[in-house]
C-alpha cells in the first residue's frame, strides 16, 4: 500500500504561520488533499506539546490520530469528492524543525534540520534535555539553539535509538546543510562521524530528486520532498510517497503538487 505523507509543517506558535495551523485543521486538509501521513510539528514548544497530547492519540507504534471527540466528521470530509484517499482518516507523525547556529571552523552555521520522535515520551525527554542544555524552546515552533547538528543528533540519539534526524531544505543557501552561505561541503563535514546515521535528507522548494542524486553521498540516501506549509492551503505543494513493506514504510518517490 502506498502512503503520500508531509512530514515538514509548522504550527500556529511558529513565526509567520497562519493561525488556522491547528491538529483539526491540519487533518482536514490532509484529507482533502489525499494526504494519509502529516506531522506533528513544533513539538518542542510546550504549549503546543500540551494540545499535541490532549488532542492525538496512538493509533499504531509513533502513529498518532485525532481523539474522536477532537473530530469533526463534517469538516474534515468533503461529501462531494469520490475519491476514497480523501475518506482515509489521517496519522500524525512526531516530526519538527530544529535550527541550530554556531560557530565551526570560524564560520557561522546555520542548519535546519527536521528531527523525528518516535513517541510523546521520547519528544518530552529531548525537550528537557534541550532545556537543560540552556536552549529557549518557547519562544518559538521552530527554535534556535545553540548546538551544533552533529550534537544535536548524538543528543537525540542518546535519548533513544529510534530518533531520526534529516537536514532539511539542503540547498537553501543560509540555512541548508549545503547551503553556500552557512552550509557544509558534505554530510560528513556536518555530521563527522555520525553522518552514517543520517539516512536521508530534505530536497526543499528549490531542488529535486534527481538534482539531489548528482551526489555521490546522496546515491544510497532517501531523497525527501515535503511542504514546509506554514498555512493549510500550502500542505502537499510537495510531498513523499512511501510503500508499505512488510509493515515497514520505505520511501518510493517524491511527488509535487
Amino acid at each position: 500500500m502506498d502512503y503520500v505523507a508531509d512530514l515538514h509543517l509548522h504550527s500556529k506558535y511558529a513565526r509567520a504561520v497562519s493561525k488556522d495551523m491547528t491538529l483539526p485543521i491540519i487533518a482536514q486538509y490532509a484529507r482533502q488533499k489525499g494526504l494519509h501521513i502529516v506531522s506533528a510539528p513544533d513539538w518542542t514548544h510546550g504549549l503546543w506539546f500540551k494540545e499535541i497530547r490532549t488532542q492525538l492519540v496512538e493509533e499504531n507504534e509513533g502513529l498518532y490520530k485525532l481523539k474522536s471527540e477532537i473530530r469533526n466528521s463534517k469538516s474534515e470530509t468533503n461529501p462531494n469528492s469520490q475519491n476514497s484517499n480523501i475518506q482515509r482518516e489521517p496519522l500524525f507523525l512526531l516530526a519538527t524543525e530544529i535550527a541550530s547556529i554556531y560557530s565551526f571552523n570560524g564560520k557561522v552555521r546555520r542548519v535546519h534540520n527536521l528531527v523525528f520522535a518516535p513517541n510523546l515520551e521520547t519528544a518530552e525527554k529531548i525537550n528537557k534535555e534541550l532545556i537543560r542544555r540552556g536552549c529557549n524552546l518557547i519562544s518559538d515552533g521552530r527554535p534556535i539553539i545553540g548546538i551544533s547538528s552533529k550534537n544535536l543528533l548524538e543528543l537525540i540519539m542518546s535519548i533513544s535509538t529510534k530518533t531520526m534526524l534529516i537536514p532539511c531544505h539542503v540547498w537553501t543557501p543560509h540555512f541548508g546543510v549545503y547551503g553556500s552561505a552557512s552550509g557544509f561541503d558534505s554530510l560528513e563535514e556536518a555530521f563527522g562521524e555520525l553522518s552514517q546515521y543520517i539516512y536521508g535528507i530534505e530536497t526543499g522548494l528549490s531542488s529535486d530528486p534527481e538534482m539531489n542524486w548528482e551526489m555521490w553521498e546522496l546515491t544510497h540516501r532517501s531523497i525527501l520532498s515535503f511542504s514546509d506549509a506554514h498555512s493549510p492551503a500550502k500542505m502537499g505543494r510537495e510531498a513523499t510517497v512511501f510503500t508499505a513493506q512488510n509493515s515497514n514504510l520505505k520511501a518510493q518517490s517524491q511527488v509535487k503538487k
